[in-house]
């Protein structure tokens, strides 16, 4: 092997591991699919796609949100945690989902502390 074909092979590699790690760092975090799937209902950010890609829109006042496609997902999920934190507590084994004006709309039954421990970290209530 010759000093070109190591440095053309070198490249190569390089280009394949920053594209992993570049993958790696747009993909949002692990979520408990049963509790995430009963709360997203009650948020009031939700994607819209148009021609560019995804737009967040927020129900509540119709702001829109169009945040690169590598970022979409993230800033759904900084959204969601900002969210959660002023609309959701917990009380013993329920998730108790408040609304604008203070009072409960839902409760989600937690099945295990895995889910509990969940919810306090990600929404960080």
């Amino acid at each position: 092997m010759n000093i070109k074909q190591g440095v053309f092979i070198g490249v190569i590699l390089a280009f394949f591991v920053l594209g992993v790690l570049s993958m790696q760092r747009a993909m949002p975090k692990a979520k408990e699919d049963r509790i995430y799937k009963a709360i997203k209902v009650y948020s009031p950010y939700k994607f819209d796609k148009y021609v560019g890609g995804l737009k967040i829109i927020d129900s509540r006042d119709g702001r829109v949100e169009k945040p690169t496609a590598a970022d979409v997902l993230l800033r759904m999920d900084e959204l969601d945690q900002k969210w959660g934190k002023k609309h959701l507590k917990i009380v013993e084994n329920d998730v108790e989902i408040i609304g604008e004006n203070n009072q409960t709309m839902a409760k989600i039954f937690l099945q295990s502390d895995a889910e509990k421990n969940w919810v306090k970290k990600f929404f960080g209530i």
